[in-house]
């Protein structure tokens, strides 16, 4: 007996079906504002990871050496990808550039609530616009992504903030800080005790009053408090980009699932400006849902031309608590249309049902493994068939088929010749 690895997951039909109804909405969503669909490797060079990150991030990867020589690994995430895409095509690419991306993902790290080795995400991004309604429209995508599968403002929300406010704060602080690390403390803050998080800021750079005074302030939201506080350029031009992305977020319908959040800080040191992450808005689910932001530096230092980027990336497996949690999760259960049901030679006739059935594009189902009348008939009620058109050779030498209505029960006899015949979805109420 073979067990499955630790992190990797089997989906059978009934989840299968209601994942696919996940995704199908969330694409949807996506196409409804212009973004097109790419298609991605699993595999790439490892370096694309390593160079950015730093050799220990190999800890993290699934990676190996290939039969040529190459360090290759399993992607971890698509933007350094499309980076890669989007400067191998820059010059031919009209901007701006908007993609979108579903597909699995791989981590060795370890496995907890929301978090497998092996992962699903659909990846939204914009190129080549540094506007605030490009980051607005990400926002109002995910937005409509999430209310289309049923979700409303009592069930989510994007906690929203700007990544040179936080970078602002600290580096008008009279200390010898270190930046990067103290924003990566922001983002742990909420995993943390008190104690620990102040500790963190301490360790980069920080005095322990300024700990409390940052903590203080960042956790009150206030935004003039920050401009004042720091008294910046950087800050006050990010505090007016900020509001000039919730003001084109209102225009586009998402201002009111946006929090102004100046803890939330995005730990990939990738991010520019404004970011967000999205949280069940009950806590119950008790990580992120999904979050994304600016990276208008990514394309550049992967050798290309200068050009801003934003984007989100909802993982599955999160969205899925989040949907089962407020109970719009679809249901998982195998649902067909018809079950046609064989009794002696009548494969020719059936085999005509079920091809004029399914080319008006339903769920059609029949026996091919020679089955009784009774067995046939459990196995349709197993797979949720609505109903069931009974063949027979006694119904075929009264030129009869039987139409059964699974639901109540209810059949009835209908001419061959007129099954289907012109209706596009023939049931029992049809014919009784």
């Amino acid at each position: 007996m073979y067990d499955r690895i630790k992190g990797f997951r089997d989906f059978y039909p009934g989840e299968m079906g209601a994942r696919r109804a996940t995704i199908d909405t969330i694409e949807d969503a996506a196409r409804r504002y212009g973004f097109r669909e790419i298609g991605t490797p699993a595999l790439e060079r490892a370096e694309l990871w390593t160079d950015k990150s730093g050799d220990d991030i190999v800890e993290e990867l699934y990676s190996f050496e290939d039969q040529g020589g190459r360090h290759v690994t399993l992607t971890p995430e698509l933007t350094p990808t499309v980076a890669r895409m989007v400067v191998a095509k820059q010059q031919a690419l009209s901007k701006p550039i908007k993609w979108f991306s579903t597909r699995p993902f791989w981590r060795y790290e370890q496995v907890q609530q929301g978090r497998q080795r092996e992962f699903y995400q659909t990846n939204v991004d914009i190129f080549g616009s540094a506007e605030p309604e490009a980051d607005a429209e990400i926002l109002a995508w995910a937005a409509d992504a999430l209310t289309s599968l049923g979700l409303t403002d009592e069930h989510f929300e994007f906690r929203v903030s700007h990544r040179d406010i936080l970078g602002g704060v600290f580096e008008s602080l009279e200390a010898d800080v270190d930046v990067d690390d103290a924003i990566r403390a922001v983002d742990k803050s909420d995993k943390l005790s008190t104690a620990e998080y102040h500790d963190l800021l301490i360790g980069a750079g920080l005095s322990a009053d300024q700990a409390v005074e940052v903590d203080d302030l960042i956790s009150s939201g206030d935004l003039e408090a920050v401009e004042s506080f720091a008294d910046t350029e950087r800050v006050t031009a990010a505090i007016e980009n900020l509001q000039n992305v919730l003001d084109a977020a209102a225009d586009f319908g998402a201002r009111e699932h946006c929090t102004i959040s100046l803890e939330t800080a995005r730990g990939l040191d990738y991010y520019t400006g404004v970011v967000f992450e999205c949280f069940d808005s009950t806590g119950e689910v008790s990580r992120s849902i999904f979050g994304g932001g600016r990276y208008d530096d990514l394309i550049e230092s992967f050798g290309g031309q200068p050009t801003p980027a934003v984007g989100v990336a909802p993982g599955h497996a999160t969205l899925a608590l989040l949907c089962q949690r407020a109970g719009v999760w679809p249901e998982e259960a195998v649902s067909t249309d018809y079950y046609v049901l064989q009794i002696g030679d009548t494969r020719s006739e059936a085999a005509r049902i079920c091809r004029e059935l399914r080319e008006r594009g339903h769920v059609v189902e029949t026996d091919v493994a020679g089955r009784s009348f009774g067995s046939q008939l459990n196995y349709a009620d197993s797979i949720n068939a609505e109903t069931v058109v009974i063949v027979g050779e006694q119904d075929l030498a009264n030129d009869e088929v039987t139409i059964k209505d699974m639901d109540s029960g209810d059949q009835t006899q209908v001419p061959v010749d007129e099954f289907p015949g012109e209706l596009e979805r023939p049931t029992f109420d049809e014919f009784a």
